[in-house]
């Protein structure tokens, strides 16, 4: 039977994240930056911070790819965004848009690509104390490791930085898949094995205190409804942290130390 295109925007969203084979955290960090695109299309302004992934991008048809002025909507979109917006994050989310566009073209439910002016934004510049690309120095670990900050934050940072490990991968790992005394991930044959150093090994303990399954790394409030059981504490109640809330709060708790600090400088060089 002949698959029936999609009319609605929202709807070709979820096709093609179900078709993608991303897993569920992943799908949903596609998803929010997919409806960010929908906000520029019908010309508003999309919710930031904690409104944004509670807000119901508007409904529009697919077909508004396809509107002659559909570039100059993502063209303005991207100009707000870059305001407000790590560059990074930015990017990330052109990346997912020409990627889904590429797919729904391949289907034949849109004829033209609007993303196709669009174009990166720089990335900071290398110059300057705390920017760049490369690992951060000792005087920067130093001071990051000694900022006072929450104890999920401070673990993440310090386990990213002792295993380096990838931060989707350590985004994604659960209390029991961790090997406390050996200081290292038990071993699972669809996912890398980590190790860590003295002061991971110091805090985790503190921060899986009375919890023994569900994510390791957990938002500040419970998940919304819908949630898979996966990325869901069974005992709080509250959600896996999202790569893109991570980095807000790294960027937020950086800034008084330098410009431009991203989470992939604790594991870079590794």
């Amino acid at each position: 039977m002949t698959e029936l295109p999609p009319v609605e925007y929202g709807l070709a969203v979820e096709r093609y994240l179900a078709a993608s084979g991303l897993a569920e955290g992943s799908r949903r960090i596609y998803r929010i930056a997919l409806d960010t695109w929908a906000w520029a299309l019908a010309d508003r302004t999309a919710p930031t911070g904690p409104e944004r992934r509670r807000a119901h991008p508007p409904v529009l048809p697919l077909a508004l790819l396809d509107h002659p002025d559909a570039p100059d909507r993502l063209r303005a979109a991207v100009a707000r965004r870059a305001a407000d917006t790590d560059p990074r994050t930015l990017n990330r989310e052109l990346s997912t848009l020409r990627a889904a566009v590429a797919w729904w073209r391949a289907k034949g439910w849109i004829d033209g690509d609007p993303s196709t002016a669009l174009r990166p934004s720089p990335l900071p510049s290398p110059a300057g104390a705390g920017a760049g690309t490369g690992p951060l120095g000792e005087e920067q670990l130093r001071a990051l490791f000694t900022r006072r900050a929450p104890l999920r934050e401070q673990t993440l940072w310090h386990l990213l930085h002792e295993s380096g490990a990838a931060i989707e991968t350590v985004l994604a790992l659960d209390t029991d898949q961790l090997d406390l005394p050996g200081r290292r991930t038990r071993p699972r044959p669809d996912r890398p094995q980590l190790c860590w150093g003295t002061g991971t090994a110091r805090l985790l303990p503190l921060l899986i205190a009375g919890r023994s399954g569900g994510p390791l790394f957990l938002t500040d409030r419970r998940a919304p409804a819908g949630t898979p059981a996966a990325d869901r504490c069974p005992h709080t109640g509250r959600a896996r942290l999202s790569y893109r809330r991570a980095a807000e709060l790294f960027t937020a708790h950086t800034r008084p130390l330098g410009e431009g600090w991203t989470l992939r400088q604790l594991r870079a060089g590794r």
